[in-house]
């Protein structure tokens, strides 16, 4: 028996079948996996704030509960106990620090915003409004990726973001941040003992400090649908006094209800970045 004839008869009639199918009907759409919030802590500290270190206590204590690329913090040094620095003493105030300050109507420090939603909260109210947002899934992903040249110290930022949840509107941000900066702080003897007595403190490591905003001060317009992707990229280059072994990217889209998502990137390889 000849099965050839009957074979492509049968075929034919599936693709004829086939041919009367919509294009909305040929394809089903999948839904993105929802992505995990990850968390922007903006902490207005200042190098002559004798409390401040207790609020970096905390983030250190929040980052070890939820790890440090979840919790993501920025020390925004600013406001009337920051310090810009004199001749003998490293200032780690800057100028869009105290811009922030500012806009946010900061009033005593330490303080902090938790993903740009909620207000300025002393740092006794991190620990609630952290694990309020941790419940929130974000509705897209980000994604840094960074070049570095050492000849020109020109860092190229690439990033990548996703759309897993309905339409996002809002701004992208990318900020510099320096750890392991030896400064002055002013400080309790005890840092967790408010009265055991203030001394300064020139040997004192500052984390994550905001140095710059490389696309300016608010960032720049940002829009991406559901299932959509989009590539961005930056150029800045580093500063001959900042170390880029202890540098990262943070980027991160904020709109009116908030930060939407935020990640962190060291600016070169480095061990448990």
């Amino acid at each position: 028996m000849n099965l050839k004839p009957y074979i492509i008869g049968i075929l034919c009639v599936w693709l004829t079948a086939c041919s009367n199918i919509s294009e909305e009907e040929r394809y089903i759409y999948v839904k993105p996996a929802q992505a995990a919030r990850c968390i922007l802590i903006e902490d207005f500290t200042g190098q002559r704030c004798v409390n401040c270190p207790t609020a970096t206590a905390e983030i250190e204590k929040l980052q070890q509960q939820y790890g440090a690329d979840t919790i993501i913090a920025v020390g925004i040094h600013s406001g009337p106990l920051g310090f810009a620095g004199n001749a003998t003493n490293i200032g780690l105030m800057t100028d869009t620090g105290n811009e922030y300050y500012n806009y946010w109507h900061v009033e005593y420090q330490p303080a902090g915003i938790i993903n740009r939603n909620g207000g300025v909260l002393s740092y006794t109210d991190w620990q609630a409004k952290v694990y309020n947002e941790l419940q929130k899934k974000a509705p897209l992903t980000l994604k840094a990726v960074n070049n570095y040249d050492e000849t020109s110290r020109m860092l190229t930022i690439n990033v990548n973001a996703m759309g897993t949840d309905g339409d996002s509107e809002g701004f992208l941000q990318l900020w510099i941040v320096e750890d392991n900066i030896t400064a002055m702080q002013l400080r309790y003897n005890i840092i967790t003992d408010p009265g055991s007595g203030q001394i300064t403190d020139r040997e004192y490591r500052h984390s994550h400090v905001f140095r710059t905003a490389v696309n300016g001060t608010w960032g720049d317009a940002f829009s991406i649908h559901e299932g959509e992707e989009r590539d961005y990229q930056f150029s800045y280059k580093i500063p001959e006094d900042w170390d880029v072994s202890s540098l990262s990217v943070i980027a991160f889209v904020y709109n009116s209800q908030g930060v939407l998502q935020v990640t962190r990137q060291a600016v070169t390889p480095r061990e448990n970045s």
